[in-house]
């Protein structure tokens, strides 16, 4: 239970020293009243800090509430409300803000930023249960198509919409490309995304065919191997068929275990895709037959040449 401890406490200590050095506007952070957590924050724009249940208090130094009276950062909360938001009214201002929550207080120390984190969201630290293998989130099949067309707009979305895509685990795999060669067909991983809250991976795979005959396979039999274990598809956009000598891109996800716990997946794992083939059928392995038996001569029949 120490070490389980510690290990949280490392965690904690880690999100909030990098918390003000990241760029993505929505971040989540572990519940932990032994570190102050630093958020960046604009004059232009609103941070909103979440937590799970309603906030007890508030208390801060440099901070007002009706904007007449002299502060540094704006205040606005509802009672009785589980979030608060807060804006920067000069440039350079710092200033604490203390949150009392669940018997608890928790330190924010704000500062003024042109790269501000505009949502926060305060999440309760994991038990060790659930720090383990827990149970795969229910991700139903329309969200599941969700998530394909994401990964498919991944980087427009990054480009134009950067929120949406924040919490997306992505890699690509140009400079050592993850190949499973098959002989007469190869699959190749070209990209892979994460997305941590429905314990889901999606990949964008290449399928060659190199026969002259159409290879045709099952559109909905994508297998991952990671490791010794196999994790069958939860979702698929792929057509079926590859043309001769062609080439095909298909998506695919994979969602928690096939016992239904989570999979946790890292990207950085050496991944293998399979699939059920339909046809052409597989070539016959060939078969060597070896003996060490001496060669005798064949003798014709005594009377015939």
């Amino acid at each position: 239970m120490k070490t389980f401890a510690n290990y949280l406490f490392a965690v904690g200590v880690i999100a909030s020293l990098t918390l003000a050095a990241q760029s993505q506007p929505i971040q989540q952070v572990w519940l932990d009243d032994r570190v102050a957590v630093t958020v960046p924050v604009a004059t232009n724009r609103v941070t909103t800090i979440s937590f799970p249940s309603p906030i007890d208090a508030i208390d801060g130094a440099g901070i007002t509430v009706d904007g007449k009276t002299p502060g540094l950062f704006q205040l606005a909360h509802a009672k009785g409300s589980a979030f608060l938001s807060v804006r920067a009214i000069f440039p350079k201002a710092s200033a604490n803000l203390n949150v009392r929550w669940n018997e608890h207080t928790y330190v924010f120390e704000l500062i003024e930023s042109n790269a501000p984190v505009l949502s926060l969201n305060m999440a309760t630290l994991p038990t060790p249960e659930e720090t383990g293998a827990g149970r795969a989130p229910e991700v139903s099949p329309l969200k599941l198509l969700s998530l394909l067309d994401k990964a498919k707009a991944f980087p427009l979305l990054k480009a134009q919409q950067p929120e949406s895509v924040a919490d997306v685990g992505f890699t690509t795999y140009d400079g050592k490309p993850l190949v499973s060669d098959f002989n007469d067909y190869e699959i190749q991983i070209e990209e892979a995304f994460r997305f941590n809250a429905e314990d889901t991976l999606v990949f964008r795979a290449a399928i060659t065919n190199e026969t002259d005959t159409p290879l045709i396979y099952q559109p909905d039999s994508f297998t991952l191997r990671a490791g010794n274990r196999l994790y069958p598809q939860s979702i698929s956009d792929a057509s079926g068929t590859v043309s001769p000598k062609g080439r095909s891109i298909v998506y695919f996800a994979i969602t928690g275990t096939p016992d239904g716990g989570r999979n946790n997946l890292s990207l950085k794992n050496q991944f293998t895709v399979l699939v059920n083939r339909l046809s052409p059928p597989a070539p016959p392995p060939l078969v060597v037959v070896t003996t060490n038996a001496p060669v005798r001569p064949i003798r014709s029949p005594r009377g015939q040449p």
